[in-house]
C-alpha cells in the first residue's frame, strides 16, 4: 500500500485556530471522498478523550476524527501531556500513563518519545490516502527548535507542506507570518534527506478570525506575499458561537462572551471553574438548549443564583478541593444546595463531594488523608493505575429524579460515556450500572460494575459525556423546570447538533480558502479526481 500524502496546519502561536482548520479540512475531503485522517504528535491539554482501545488522546483529535467520519485512535495524537501543577506534566505516550515529569526529564526522553511518534503516524499513513497534521504552538520558538517533536520535525518527517495560520483578532499577524518565516530560514530541523530551510516548507498563509472592512485588508495582504514570497490563500471572518469543540480552556472565554446574551434563559447552570478543570466539554450540550444559562465560574453570586452546580473533573483534584475550601467557595456551594440547588460531581468533582479522599501513595499530593465536601456517603482511595475505557451505562437508582422516569422524552438506558480517572470509590455506590468495554454495542457483560452516588439533590458520577446523552439531559432539566413551575423542552439531539456545526464550519472553510490550492500542494492528480465537475 502507498503511503499517504500530508499537509500540515501550524499557528503562528497558540490559539490560532489549527484545530478548528483541521477539522474542517477533514470534513470537507471526507465529503470529497478521500480516506482522511487527522494527527498531532503531541498535544498539551487537560480536555482528553478515551479511543476504542482505552486510550486516552486530546480531545480536539476526537473531534476532528468525528469531522473525518472516523473512530478516533490512540495513532491520531500518541503523546499527550496533562499539566498536574508543581509535579509537572503527566506524559501519556501510545493511549497509557508513561509517568509524571518536570520539562527536563520529559525532555531525557524526548528520542523514546520520536520514535513512538514516528511509528503511530506511519501507521495511519498505511491506512488513509491524506493525513492532516496539526502542530502545537508557534514553529518559531527558537530556544526549542532542537528539542521539539510536533512542528517541522513532523513536516520533514511526513514531507508534508506547512500552512500557517494566524489570528488576526489578537493583533499583529503580518509580523507574526513575517517573523516566523524569518527565524526559520537558517533552522533545520528534522532529516527526510532533503537539505533545506524549515521556512521552505510553509507553502500559504490563512488569516483567521478577521472581523473588519475587506478592501482595508488586501493591501496588506499583498505585502505580505511580496515580502515572503508566500501567499495568503484564505481569509476567514470571525465566526462566533459556531458550535465546535475547543482545545483549551481558552474557548471558555467564549462563553464569558456570551453572558449579557443568557439573561432572559430560565434555568442556570454553574460549571465551576477549577484551576485545573479537565474535559470542560463534557457540558457543551448545555449550550443548545434554548432556556438555559451556562455559566463557567466561581463568582459567590453566580452560585448562589443557580438552579444547578457542577463540580467539573480536575487534573489535581485535592490541589483543586484545597482552593475552593479555602476561598470560601466550597462553603457558598453547601449553602446554595441547602436552599435547594442541585449540585453534580463528575469524575475529580465526584471525589470531591464525597466524605473523603484518601491518598496512601502521594499520587496528586503529599496528603494522606483529606476531608471532602461530605455530601455523598463516599470514600474514595487514589492509586497508581488510571482507569480509561469507554463505557454503557443504565440508570439504577430508581428513586433518583421522579421526572427522569416519567418523561417520555428521557431514555435512561444503554447511555454511552467514558472514565478517565485515578483511583476507586466506594460507599453507597449504586446509582448507576456500567459495562467498561472496547464497543458500546457489546453483548458482553462480564466486565459490570456499579458507578455513581446519589442523597437527596446531590449525586456524582466517574462518567465523562453522560451529558451528551440526550434523554438524562432532557429529563434531568425537565425535572429543573418542573420544580421551577417551568414548562418542559422536547429534545434537543446534541449529535445532529454537532454535525450540523461541522457542515456549517466546512461550508465557511471551503467559501474561504482555496481549497484547490490546498489539494495541489498535495498532489494535482489527488485534486482532479477528488474535485467535483465544476471546479476541476
Amino acid at each position: 500500500m502507498s503511503r499517504a500524502k500530508a499537509i500540515m496546519i501550524q499557528g503562528t502561536g497558540s490559539g490560532a485556530g489549527k484545530s478548528a482548520v483541521v477539522a474542517g479540512l477533514c470534513r470537507i475531503f471526507k465529503d470529497m471522498g478521500i480516506k482522511v485522517a487527522p494527527f498531532k504528535s503531541q498535544n498539551m491539554a487537560l480536555n482528553s478523550f478515551i479511543t476504542k482501545q482505552g486510550g486516552e488522546i486530546g480531545r480536539a483529535q476526537a473531534f476532528q476524527a468525528e469531522a473525518a467520519g472516523l473512530d478516533a485512535t490512540n495513532d491520531m495524537n500518541p503523546v499527550l501531556l496533562k499539566a498536574t501543577g508543581e509535579a509537572g506534566c503527566q506524559v501519556i505516550i501510545d493511549g497509557k500513563v508513561h509517568a509524571t515529569m518536570k520539562a527536563h526529564e520529559y525532555y531525557e526522553i524526548k528520542d523514546k518519545v520520536w520514535e513512538e511518534i514516528k511509528v503511530a503516524y506511519d501507521r495511519l499513513a498505511e491506512q488513509y490516502d491524506l493525513i492532516i497534521i496539526e502542530g502545537a504552538g508557534s514553529p518559531a520558538e527558537i530556544n526549542l527548535q532542537k528539542e521539539e517533536v510536533v512542528n517541522m520535525r513532523v513536516a520533514r518527517y511526513a514531507d508534508a507542506p506547512v500552512i500557517l495560520v494566524g489570528d488576526i483578532d489578537r493583533g499583529g499577524v503580518f509580523a507574526q507570518f513575517y517573523g516566523t518565516v524569518e527565524l526559520l530560514k537558517d533552522s533545520v530541523s528534522g532529516s527526510n534527506g532533503k537539505d533545506m530551510p524549515d521556512a521552505d516548507y510553509i507553502k500559504a498563509f490563512i488569516v483567521n478570525k478577521f472581523r473588519g472592512d475587506m478592501n482595508i485588508l488586501r493591501p496588506g495582504l499583498r505585502m505580505i506575499e511580496e515580502k515572503t514570497g508566500i501567499p495568503v490563500v484564505g481569509t476567514l471572518y470571525f465566526q462566533p458561537n459556531i458550535g465546535l469543540d475547543e482545545e483549551d480552556g481558552l474557548s471558555l472565554e467564549r462563553v464569558k462572551r456570551l453572558e449579557p446574551m443568557e439573561q432572559h434563559r430560565k434555568l442556570k447552570v454553574v460549571v465551576l471553574r477549577l484551576k485545573y478543570i479537565s474535559n470542560f466539554t463534557d457540558f457543551a450540550s448545555f449550550l443548545n438548549e434554548p432556556d438555559v444559562e451556562l455559566k463557567y465560574t466561581v463568582w459567590e453570586e453566580d452560585i448562589r443564583s443557580a438552579d444547578l452546580i457542577i463540580l467539573p473533573g480536575s487534573k489535581n483534584t485535592v490541589e483543586d478541593l484545597l482552593l475552593l475550601r479555602e476561598s470560601g467557595i466550597e462553603d457558598c456551594v453547601k449553602e446554595a444546595v441547602n436552599n435547594g440547588a442541585q449540585l453534580i460531581g463528575i469524575c475529580g468533582g465526584y471525589q470531591m463531594i464525597g466524605q473523603k479522599i484518601m491518598d496512601p501513595h502521594n499520587v496528586e499530593s503529599s496528603l494522606r488523608e483529606i476531608d471532602g465536601m461530605g455530601f455523598l456517603d463516599t470514600i474514595t482511595t487514589m492509586d497508581k493505575t488510571k482507569t480509561t475505557c469507554q463505557v454503557m451505562a443504565n440508570l439504577v437508582d430508581t428513586k433518583w429524579f421522579d421526572a427522569v422516569q416519567s418523561s417520555s422524552t428521557c431514555r435512561w438506558n444503554h447511555m454511552v460515556g467514558y472514565e478517565i480517572h485515578m483511583g476507586n470509590t466506594t460507599g453507597d455506590v449504586g446509582l448507576f450500572r456500567i459495562r467498561r468495554t472496547d464497543r458500546p454495542d457489546s453483548k458482553d457483560n462480564t466486565d459490570e460494575l456499579m458507578d455513581g452516588s446519589v442523597k437527596g439533590n446531590v449525586w456524582g458520577t466517574y462518567i465523562h459525556g453522560i451529558f451528551d446523552n440526550d434523554g438524562i439531559r432532557t429529563g434531568m432539566l425537565n425535572a429543573l423546570r418542573k420544580s421551577k413551575g417551568l414548562p418542559e423542552q422536547a429534545t434537543v439531539s446534541y449529535q445532529s447538533v454537532r454535525e450540523e456545526a461541522i457542515d456549517r464550519w466546512a461550508k465557511v472553510l471551503g467559501e474561504s480558502v482555496d481549497i484547490c490550492f490546498v489539494l495541489r500542494l498535495v498532489d494535482m492528480e489527488l485534486c482532479m479526481k477528488k474535485l467535483p465537475e465544476d471546479l476541476q
